[in-house]
């Protein structure tokens, strides 16, 4: 299509067309509008929906007009009446045609930042989608809905992530289905008959028409749990005895989301958040407590939000500002949900958190930032905060040939509300999971991380996700700017190619699945890796051994030692440097109930030696109903408080409880009922 300004005036196939004059309804990703539609009586078999939009980002997904669309994904598929918006490169228009059945006609979409005149038609069996006057695409929809929700969103979704960042003009819908010389019409200026018209919002009205909102602070509950449940989930049916790929009480999981728990002295007291659910174990909420270590209690949950799925990938993780402030990070499992920052009201608190509108740099420019994935986050003391964390964006990695599916990037802000621009780090084949730790001793400051790498090996049968490899390390000393090997060489971000000096040790050639589960930093600033490998990504034996490793680095090279076995990729184990330079871990490596499935008893383990011997201390738990899964350590760990994890059955949807351990390796369990109010 050819476009070209000429004043107010675009030319597009030959229509003329009168684009705004002036900035129309400004949205900036944090404000948006909504309107009842009730008394609108929308007629799902004949309506059309136009307007005038001029998005000033093309990163992200962003909704221009929409009718009770929700951007979560709930057990129950959600309901999308109709959406005219921007997703993933493409300019769609969607109407749920049936109950729980949608379809839409998309085409790419146009540049930025300039005015572009969009319309939708649907008549019962065809949605139809303009563009500047001309219809681009069509979809079959044979439609069978009698009536559509109550409200319509101008700028964003019911539910935020999909903010509009750019402008709104003269939005149009109708209970009858416009011609294309109707459309045209519009584009030009030239209204057509006002019959069935049921609503205009402009620049001039939308403050008396519509009830503006902020996309996400509706979803803040700040109400208090009667108890202690963690979220049970599964991943990937496997089809035998085992039942799934990975599965259980899954709170704290998955290994990539850091930290869950902060000790802070000043108050002695642990702080710590997890993905709870309801009493059915129906939704994932996001809670936050603490451990009180002068009385020895917990203090009755808060829980902050209802991420409206049972995914635990969209588990929160926190941090502790140089103020007490606690902030929560809302993750979300790819970009389907949207991701959110909260911060606590007051200093040390619980009881109350407010929405954070964060925004990160982009192209220079300060963007709503409403999705990310895989999070862990550092105060760094003085210094302000660190995340490193995972995005499916690839725009980022400016390569139109990456398979990369999952990019690891790094992010800085001093304030927890201003991010800065997202630096790519690593996007080799199909991508990548990370664990980072932050060091800072004498005035420096060390960001590391350690990951592996998801292959592309058709001849071997190991493509994508499922498949892992390799050993990786990388750091940074000057806040995240550049980034070196273990032993100083500048890297070239992102990395991009299998043999790096980033590799700490080649797990590829030998066909081996590497699952890390943590990393550590010793009082001298070396790196610690915690992992395990096995010869497959399936539950059950024929996958194993599942070795567990730990790589430390001594000052001149990789001391590489195993320290055990166990029987599941997804059993995991927390690695402690104790002030007196013992190594400690607490592990699922015991044989579980459901043996094979993920997780399993928990033991105490130590080393006098770096790694190179351990001894078991203390079997933790014994004849357990439920296989326990991901011990957890916190930030700047107390005796007290040393460990927190879940359970729940490896092969069906079961309760799925909560406990915590102290250094000596004793066990509690966190009540499900509180008892007082």
């Amino acid at each position: 299509m050819r476009m070209v300004w000429c004043g107010w005036l675009l030319l597009a196939a030959g229509i003329a067309m009168a684009a705004p004059e002036g900035d129309g309804i400004p949205l900036d990703g944090n404000k948006a509008f909504q309107v009842d539609a009730t008394p609108l009586n929308v007629n799902p078999q004949a309506f059309s929906v136009a307007c005038w939009v001029r998005w000033t980002r093309s990163d992200g997904d962003q909704m221009f007009v929409c009718m009770n669309f929700p951007l979560f994904h709930s057990m129950d598929s959600p309901r999308k009446d109709f959406a005219l918006y921007l997703y993933k490169g493409n300019l769609r228009m969607l109407v749920e045609h049936t109950e729980k059945s949608y379809q839409y006609a998309k085409v790419p979409a146009p540049a930025a930042n300039v005015w572009t005149h969009l319309a939708g038609t649907y008549d019962g069996e065809t949605i139809c989608l303009y563009v500047n006057g001309e219809c681009v695409a069509s979809q079959k929809a044979p439609g069978q809905r009698k009536t559509f929700g109550p409200t319509i969103y101008l700028g964003a979704a019911k539910d935020p992530g999909r903010n509009l960042v750019g402008n709104l003009d003269d939005v149009r819908l109708y209970n009858r289905v416009l011609s294309e010389t109707q459309v045209q019409d519009l584009a030009a200026g030239k209204a057509p008959s006002e019959e069935k018209l049921l609503g205009v919002w402009n620049a001039e009205n939308i403050e008396k028409k519509a009830k503006s909102f902020v996309p996400g602070a509706n979803t803040l509950l700040n109400t208090k749990d009667d108890g202690f449940r963690s979220i049970w989930y599964y991943n990937q049916a496997s089809g035998d005895k085992y039942v799934y790929k990975y599965s259980g009480g899954l709170g704290v999981y998955p290994a990539n989301h850091y930290p869950f728990a902060v000790y802070r002295p000043e108050v002695n007291k642990t702080f710590f958040c997890y993905g709870g659910t309801d009493k059915e174990g129906t939704t994932l909420w996001h809670e936050v407590s603490y451990f009180d270590h002068a009385t020895k209690t917990v203090a009755r949950p808060t829980i902050l939000l209802d991420k409206k799925t049972d995914d635990a990938h969209d588990n929160p993780v926190m941090t502790v500002d140089d103020a007490g402030y606690l902030w929560i990070f809302s993750t979300s499992h790819g970009t389907w949900r949207p991701s959110f920052i909260h911060k606590s009201v007051k200093p040390y608190d619980i009881d109350a958190f407010e929405l954070v509108p964060a925004t990160k740099i982009v192209d220079g420019e300060e963007v709503p930032m409403t999705n990310f994935s895989y999070v862990q986050v550092f105060n760094v003391p003085g210094e302000g905060m660190v995340s490193l964390f995972t995005t499916y964006d690839k725009t980022l990695l400016n390569d139109p040939k990456s398979k990369a599916q999952r990019i690891l990037c790094f992010m800085s802000s001093q304030d927890g509300v201003r991010w800065s621009a997202w630096k790519p780090l690593a996007a080799i084949a199909y991508g990548h999971y990370q664990n980072a730790a932050v060091w800072q001793k004498d005035g420096v400051t060390k960001i590391g991380t350690a990951f592996n790498y998801h292959p592309d090996d058709p001849q071997n049968g190991r493509v994508g996700l499922n498949w892992r490899t390799n050993v990786y390390y990388m750091e940074s000393l000057d806040g995240g700017a550049t980034w070196q090997s273990i032993t100083g060489e500048k890297l070239t971000t992102p990395l991009t190619e299998i043999q790096s000096p980033a590799r700490v040790y080649d797990y590829d050639t030998l066909r081996k699945n590497v699952y890390i589960m943590d990393m550590v930093y010793d009082a001298k600033g070396y790196p610690v890796i915690f992992y395990i490998t096995s010869n497959g990504y399936r539950s059950g034996p024929e996958a194993g051994p599942r070795e567990w490793f730990t790589a430390a680095w001594n000052g001149t090279s990789w001391d590489i030692h195993k320290m055990t076995e166990s029987d599941n990729n997804y059993d995991f184990g927390s690695l402690y440097i104790e002030p007196d330079g013992t190594w400690q871990a607490v592990c699922t490596d015991g044989i579980g109930p459901q043996a094979y499935n993920t997780g399993g008893e928990v033991s105490l383990w130590s080393s006098a030696d770096r790694g190179k011997t351990w001894v078991k201390v203390r079997q933790m738990t014994e004849n357990s109903p439920l296989n326990h899964c991901y011990p957890r350590r916190p930030i700047a760990f107390h005796p007290d408080f040393y460990a927190i994890w879940a359970d729940g059955h490896g092969r069906q949807k079961s309760e799925a409880n909560l406990y915590y351990s102290d250094r000596d390796g004793n066990v509690h369990r966190l009540p499900r009922i509180l008892e007082t109010p």
